[in-house]
C-alpha cells in the first residue's frame, strides 16, 4: 500500500500547489534537523515530508501517484505499491530499463532476475475516464518447463558448483590490515545458479527458458481515471531469468487519445460550449454532453463569451475522487445573413443603448476622459499644438451610435 503523502502534508487531495508548498515549508521548519539534534524520529519525519513534497509538487509525478493511491489493487499501478518509494525517478529507471537491460541480482540468492517488458497501448478518451478491460499480447522468453528453469536435462542433469560451494556468490578480498576491504560477487564459474549443468536441456539448449513460439496474451482490469504515462505493472510476467532466478515484470504504459469535445486535468472535464447569439442574449436551453449521456442545460439570459458553468460532480469517477464538468460558452457569430436578418439587426442596433452594454459604457467613459485631458493640454498650450490636435481628431472618430460627450 502506498504511502498517503496528503496525510502526511496534512493537505486535502484536490489542495492547489499553493496549498502544498505552504504546509511543506511549514513542516519543514518544524522538523528541520538542524532544530532536532540526535533525534532519530525527526530525522525520519522530516525525511518523509521531502518524499511526499517530490510527489505532490510535480504534476506528473502526483496524477500516477493519485492513480495508484486510489487503485491499490490494479497490479501496483503506476509502480508505488510495495516499492519502498525511493524517488520517482527511480521507479521510472527500473521501469524503462527492459529496453536496454533492466535485469537485476537478487541480494540473497546472486541469481540474476529476468527483464523487464515494456508494452505501450493505446487507449480511447472515454476508455481511459471510465475504466475498460483488455487483453495484451507480447512476446516474452518463458521458463522452460521441461527442465523447469534450470537448463539441465529433465531438470536434474546437474550438480552443486564447486567454485561456490551452490551459494551462486564468491567472496573477494583486496588490501591488508585496516585497508581490507571484502566484496561479494556472482560466481563465475555457475553464473550466480549454484549449479553446474552435466547435460543440457533438449528444449531450451540449456537457456532455462523459450519463446513458446507465438505470443503471451493476458487480461486486464484498467480502473477509471488512467492518464497518459500512468502505467500498469504485472509482477512475473516479464522475460524468465537465464539461471532459476525470478522472472521480471510486465509494465503496461497507457496512452490515451485526444477527444473531440472533452480535454482534462486530472479527474476535471473541460468542455467549450459554442452558443448562437440569440439564446446567449434571450437565454435558452442548450444539450451538455457527460461521459453517460447528453443532458439539457439552460443558459441564462445575457449569458457573455468566456463565462464558465460548473456542473460538480460529472467529470471522471474514481476511487479517489470525482471531478467536476466546466463548460465555458463560446458565442458563434454567423457567417452570413440574410436580408431579414440583417434589417432585424440593424433595428435592434438602432433601438439599444450603451447602459445595456456596461463593458462598453464603462469603456466609452474612459475614452471620453482620454479626450478629454488631451484638449485641456491643447488650450494650456503644455504640448506642441499640431501633434495634439491631431491626436484629439484620431481619438474624436467613434462610431456615432457611441457619441462622447465631453465637457468642458
Amino acid at each position: 500500500m502506498a504511502k498517503n503523502y496528503y496525510e502526511i502534508l496534512g493537505v486535502d487531495s484536490k489542495a492547489t500547489q499553493a496549498e502544498i508548498k505552504s504546509a511543506y515549508r511549514k513542516l519543514v521548519k518544524q522538523y528541520h534537523p538542524d532544530l532536532h539534534p540526535n533525534d532519530p524520529a525527526a530525522a525520519a519525519k522530516f525525511k518523509e515530508i521531502n518524499e511526499a513534497n517530490e510527489v505532490l509538487s510535480d504534476e506528473q509525478k502526483r496524477a500516477s501517484y493519485d492513480y495508484e493511491l486510489a487503485n491499490p489493487g490494479a497490479a501496483n499501478f503506476g509502480g508505488f505499491s510495495g516499492q519502498g518509494f525511493g524517488g520517482f525517478s527511480d521507479i521510472f529507471n527500473d521501469i524503462f530499463a527492459g529496453f536496454g537491460g533492466g535485469a537485476t541480482t537478487s541480494k540473497a540468492t546472486g541469481r540474476e532476475r529476468g527483464k523487464d517488458i515494456t508494452v505501450e497501448i493505446s487507449l480511447s478518451f472515454l476508455d481511459a475516464a471510465k475504466g475498460c478491460s483488455k487483453e495484451v499480447s507480447y512476446l516474452r522468453k518463458e521458463r522452460c518447463n521441461a527442465c523447469k528453469g534450470t537448463g539441465a536435462k529433465d531438470g536434474t542433469a546437474y550438480k552443486t558448483c564447486e567454485k561456490c560451494g551452490g551459494s551462486g556468490k564468491v567472496q573477494y578480498t583486496s588490501g591488508s590490515g585496516f585497508f581490507r576491504t571484502v566484496s561479494v560477487r556472482p560466481c563465475p564459474d555457475c553464473g550466480g545458479s549454484g549449479k553446474r549443468i552435466i547435460e543440457k536441456c533438449p528444449d531450451c539448449g540449456g537457456k532455462g527458458w523459450t519463446t513458446n513460439n507465438g505470443n503471451t496474451t493476458i487480461h486486464i482490469d484498467i480502473p477509471a481515471g488512467a492518464d497518459s504515462n500512468s502505467y500498469m505493472r504485472k509482477k512475473g510476467y516479464g522475460h524468465a531469468s537465464t539461471n532459476g532466478g525470478e522472472p521480471g515484470d510486465l509494465i503496461i504504459v497507457f496512452k490515451v487519445l485526444p477527444h473531440k469535445i472533452f480535454k482534462r486535468d486530472r479527474f476535471d472535464l473541460y468542455v467549450e460550449l459554442p452558443v448562437s447569439y440569440d439564446v446567449c442574449v434571450l437565454g435558452g436551453k442548450v444539450k451538455i454532453p457527460t461521459l453517460d449521456s447528453a443532458i439539457d442545460f439552460e443558459i441564462p439570459s445575457g449569458t457573455q463569451s468566456g463565462k464558465q458553468f460548473v456542473l460538480r460532480g460529472k467529470g471522471i469517477k474514481s476511487s479517489l475522487g470525482t471531478g467536476n464538468l466546466y463548460i465555458t460558452v463560446s458565442v458563434e457569430i454567423p457567417h452570413s445573413l440574410s436580408r431579414a436578418q440583417r434589417k432585424a439587426l440593424e433595428e435592434f442596433a438602432k433601438n439599444s443603448e450603451l447602459k445595456q452594454c456596461p463593458k462598453m459604457k464603462e469603456y466609452n467613459e474612459g475614452f471620453a476622459i482620454s479626450v478629454k485631458r488631451l484638449l485641456e493640454q491643447a488650450q494650456e498650450g503644455t504640448s506642441i499644438g499640431g501633434k495634439v490636435i491631431g491626436a484629439v481628431a484620431s481619438l474624436m472618430r467613434v462610431p456615432s451610435k457611441y457619441e462622447v460627450a465631453i465637457e468642458m
